[in-house]
C-alpha cells in the first residue's frame, strides 16, 4: 500500500509542494529515504522510529521505503520528519485516510515533540498556492505561518496530540492569525545628534527618496551615530514589504518567533572583515546575505575602504538590479536584494585629514590609494556624498534641543505620499528607483536647470549614471518642498552632494 503525505519544501526563499510517499513491502525490515535527500533528511529515519514508539504506536516490522517527490530536486533539512511520521502510520493501519487538503512540516524529537524549522513563512505561502487548507506545523512556528491567510494552521505540540487530533478523539484548536501589536522598541533618535545640520538635511533627502549614501569625516564626528538614526525616518514597511522581508528572515532563522512579522525596516551593519559570501549570500547551504537581510531596509558599511574590494564589488549588480544572482555548484539562487546603502568612512588612512587640529600626517599618495580602495563604478552608484565635519564646543553645550526624528519623518512622509502616487502600478516604490524612461518624464528641467546641469556635467566629468542619479535626487527635494516641478534651486542642492573633491582633503 502506498499513502501519500503532502509536505512543502524551500528551494532558496521560495516554497515547493512535496509529496511524501510511504510504501510498506515484504522483505527483510528496512527503512529508506529516496528522492536526493540530504544527511539530515536520512536522519529522519531514526528520529521516525523512536518518535513512534515513544507516542505508544507499533512500528511496522516491514521494508520502508519513503519517496519524496518531485524526486529530481534536493531536498535538505529536518521539516520532512512530521509527514514521514504521518505517512508511515497510515500505510501501517495505525490512522485513517488524511485530509487531502492537509500539508504537515516539522521536526520530531526522540521523544515525539515537535521542534520548530525555519522557512516556515514562505512554505506557507507557497501551501497557500498549492490549494491546500489545512497546515500543521510546529506550536513554535504556529504564529507565522498564519501570516499567509487563507490557511487552517494548527500549531502540533507532540505527535500524541498529532495522533488524537487525526483520530478524531481530540481536536486541536487552530491557531489564531497573528496581528502585531505596536511596538514599544524606540528607535535611536535625531535629537540626540548636536550639529550636523547639514548632515541631517542629507539623511532627510535620502531617506524620503530611498537613496544611497556616503559619510566622510574624521573620528568622532559622530557618522556612525547619524547613520544607526536613519531608520528613525523611514516611512513605515507596507504588509507586503514586511512579508517579503520576513520571509527571508525565516529562511535565515533570524525571526522571533513571538513576533515573526517584521515591522520596523532592518538595518543591518556587517563586520568589515565579512566575506564575499557573506554578503551577497550562498555558502554550503544556499542561504541570503546581509544585502538580502537588508532587503526593503538599510545596509550600513562603517569604515568603508577597510572591506575587502572583491566584497564590495558584490554590490554592484544588486545595487542596479534589486536582485543578486548566485551561482554555485550546488545550484543558483536568485535573491531580492533592494537595499538602501548607506557607508561611511575615514577621509584618510589615519582619519585626521582636514580636521582643524591638523594631526593628519598622510601624505596626498597615501591619501590618494586610500581612496583608491572603493572602485569607481561603486562609488558612481552612490547619490549622496557628505562631509561630516568635526562638532564645533558650541554645538556641544545642548542649548537648544535638536529637531526629533519623528518631526523629520512627517516630512519625509509626505514626501513619499507624493512618490506613491506617482508611480502608482508601476512597481517602483521611490524616486531612487526609477527607471530611465521615467526620468525623462518625472525630472525634466527649466532652462535654468539645463544651464546648470550642463555646466556641472562637464566640469565635475559626470557619467551618464550620475547625471540620472542627480536628477533623482532633485526630483526628491522637490517632493520634499511640495513642488510639482525642479527647480535651478532643487537641482544646485543636489549637485552639491555629488561632489567628491571632499575625498581629497
Amino acid at each position: 500500500m502506498v499513502v501519500t503525505v503532502r509536505s512543502m519544501g524551500l528551494s532558496g526563499l521560495k516554497g515547493y509542494e512535496v509529496s511524501v510517499e510511504c510504501f510498506l513491502s515484504g522483505g527483510l525490515p528496512a527503512f529508506d529515504i529516496v528522492g536526493l535527500p540530504d544527511a539530515a533528511v536520512r536522519e529522519a529515519r531514526e528520529r521516525v522510529r523512536a518518535a513512534v514508539k515513544n507516542c505508544g504506536a507499533k512500528f511496522p516490522v516491514s521494508r520502508i521505503t519513503v519517496n519524496l517527490a518531485p524526486a529530481g530536486q534536493k531536498k535538505e533539512g529536518t521539516i520532512y520528519d512530521l509527514p514521514i511520521f504521518v505517512g508511515l502510520l497510515t500505510a501501517a493501519g495505525e490512522l485513517r485516510r488524511l485530509p487531502p487538503d492537509a500539508a504537515f512540516i516539522g521536526e520530531l524529537s526522540l521523544t515525539g515533540a515537535l521542534r520548530g524549522v525555519n522557512g516556515v513563512l514562505p512554505m506557507a505561502l507557497a501551501a497557500k498556492a498549492a490549494g491546500i487548507r489545512r497546515l500543521f506545523v510546529p506550536a513554535v512556528n504556529a504564529a507565522e505561518a498564519t501570516l499567509a491567510g487563507g490557511l487552517t494552521v494548527y500549531g502540533v505540540p507532540d505527535v500524541t496530540a498529532l495522533l488524537d487530533h487525526l483520530r478524531g478523539d481530540t481536536p486541536l484548536s487552530p491557531a489564531p492569525v497573528w496581528e502585531p501589536e505596536p511596538s514599544e522598541t524606540a528607535l535611536p533618535d535625531f535629537r540626540d545628534v548636536m550639529g550636523q545640520e547639514h548632515v541631517k538635511r542629507a539623511m532627510e533627502v535620502a531617506a524620503a527618496g530611498g537613496h544611497n549614501l556616503l559619510l566622510i569625516g574624521s573620528p568622532g564626528a559622530g557618522k556612525s551615530m547619524l547613520a544607526k538614526r536613519l531608520p528613525s525616518i523611514l516611512p513605515d514597511m507596507s504588509r507586503e514589504e514586511s512579508l517579503e522581508t520576513s520571509a527571508i528572515w525565516s529562511v535565515a532563522g533570524l525571526l522571533d518567533r513571538s513576533h515573526p512579522l517584521l515591522t520596523a525596516r532592518p538595518f543591518r551593519s556587517p563586520h568589515h572583515t565579512a566575506s564575499s559570501a557573506a554578503l551577497a549570500g550562498g555558502g554550503p547551504l544556499m542561504r541570503p546575505g546581509e544585502i538580502s537581510l537588508a532587503h526593503n531596509g538599510v545596509l550600513f558599511l562603517d569604515e568603508l575602504p577597510e572591506f575587502r574590494r572583491d566584497v564590495l564589488e558584490t554590490m554592484r549588480q544588486p545595487l542596479e538590479d534589486g536582485t543578486v544572482t548566485v551561482a554555485r555548484a550546488g545550484g543558483t539562487l536568485h535573491l531580492p536584494a533592494r537595499f538602501q546603502l548607506v557607508c561611511a568612512m575615514n577621509p584618510c588612512r589615519c582619519g585626521w585629514r582636514g580636521h582643524p587640529s591638523g594631526k593628519c600626517t598622510c601624505s596626498d599618495r597615501e591619501v590618494q590609494r586610500y581612496v583608491e580602495k572603493i572602485s569607481g563604478p561603486l562609488m558612481d552608484r552612490i547619490d549622496l556624498h557628505v562631509n561630516v565635519p568635526s562638532v564645533e564646543y558650541e554645538a556641544m553645550q545642548r542649548k537648544e534641543t535638536p529637531e526629533s526624528s519623528a518631526d523629520i519623518k512627517r516630512r519625509v512622509d509626505a514626501a513619499r505620499a507624493i512618490q506613491t502616487r506617482r508611480f502608482a502600478g508601476t512597481g517602483v516604490a521611490c524616486n531612487a528607483h526609477m527607471t530611465p524612461p521615467m526620468v525623462g518624464t518625472f525630472c525634466r528641467l527649466d532652462s535654468a536647470g539645463e544651464t546648470l546641469m550642463k555646466n556641472a556635467f562637464e566640469r565635475m566629468g559626470l557619467t551618464a549614471r550620475s547625471h540620472d542619479r542627480i536628477l533623482r535626487v532633485a526630483r526628491t527635494i522637490a517632493d520634499l518642498d511640495g513642488d510639482e516641478d525642479i527647480s535651478a534651486v532643487h537641482l544646485a542642492e543636489a549637485i552639491q552632494y555629488r561632489n567628491t573633491d571632499i575625498l581629497k582633503g
